[in-house]
């Protein structure tokens, strides 16, 4: 005897649940957008020739520019603060070209994704190929910088010795950085236009509170105590400076310079995961 099955008799199916809010596809998309090396490579290099194009020295103008900076601010700092040129012309050049990775990182990363609209709507790739672009192009910026700091060592030699391989870490630790950086502030500023602003008016501040064109140790010789140095040292950009510069200088980095700029980067890397997993899919919608 067969049985009919009427529709009220059938169970309605349970809703499949959607994974697209979720940590996993966060990092399934840094994951991939990491994979498409080749693309966001490619771009990166576009980005350098097009920013120099028909310009007699080309990219070597970020050399040019930034060894030219970097010598005025030694020359005139050093004797408004009656510091040796021997010591704090690489000091300026180290602090500049490291700031510079820095401050660009963040302003540039704050408008990553709605300056590059036409690519995120038309391009079929992982929102994450446009934060590498970002930080590849700072690198090639950075190496064309670096060779600054190989002249100034050849004029003022500096007692380096193998402690300069801990730059290596430290470079990894910056890529890491410019990275959440670039995540966090290019999502939020493509929601909250305002915020791009505001990010220019702090770094430029923070500049100044940097160690870059003055040192810890004339703040030390001229401050009635201590305090003054505490207060710098609560400035994150001055341990980030410490591990990167102190190596080619031969000079020696406390332990906890690495601590701070390793727990800064964990905390940003959970920031970054959580702001990809709540707003990675409305970026494209916001632009």
């Amino acid at each position: 005897m067969s049985t009919v099955l009427h529709d009220d008799d059938v169970s309605p199916a349970a809703p499949v649940a959607s994974d697209s809010r979720t940590f996993r596809r966060a990092w399934a998309d840094l994951r991939t957008g990491f994979g498409q090396r080749e693309l966001w490579a490619l771009l990166g290099w576009q980005d350098i020739k097009q920013r120099y194009r028909r310009s007699l020295l080309g990219p070597l103008w970020i050399t040019v520019a930034t060894g030219v900076t970097a010598v005025a601010m030694g020359l005139l700092y050093g004797e408004l603060f009656g510091i040796d040129i021997k010591t704090f012309l690489p000091h300026v050049t180290l602090g500049l070209i490291f700031w510079n990775f820095i401050s660009q990182s963040i302003l540039e990363g704050s408008v990553v994704f709605s300056s590059n609209e036409g690519l995120l709507k038309q391009i079929p790739s992982a929102l994450s190929v446009h934060v590498y672009r970002l930080v590849w192009r700072q690198s090639i910026i950075f190496a064309h910088n670096i060779v600054i700091y190989a002249v100034v060592m050849a004029v003022f030699p500096q007692p380096v010795n193998w402690t300069i391989l801990l730059i290596i870490p430290a470079l990894f630790l910056f890529a890491l950085n410019a990275i959440w950086v670039t995540v966090v502030f290019g999502i939020l500023s493509t929601r909250f236009r305002d915020i791009g602003q505001l990010l220019a008016t702090v770094v430029q501040l923070v500049f100044f509170m940097t160690p870059i064109i003055w040192t810890t140790d004339n703040l030390g010789q001229n401050a009635k105590n201590s305090e003054r140095l505490k207060l710098v040292e609560l400035n994150p950009m001055f341990h980030y400076l410490e591990i990167s510069r102190g190596p080619l200088v031969g000079a020696h980095v406390a332990a906890y310079h690495w601590f701070i700029v390793i727990g800064c980067t964990a905390v940003g890397w959970a920031a970054a995961l959580l702001v990809l997993r709540n707003y990675r899919a409305r970026v494209a919608y916001w632009v």
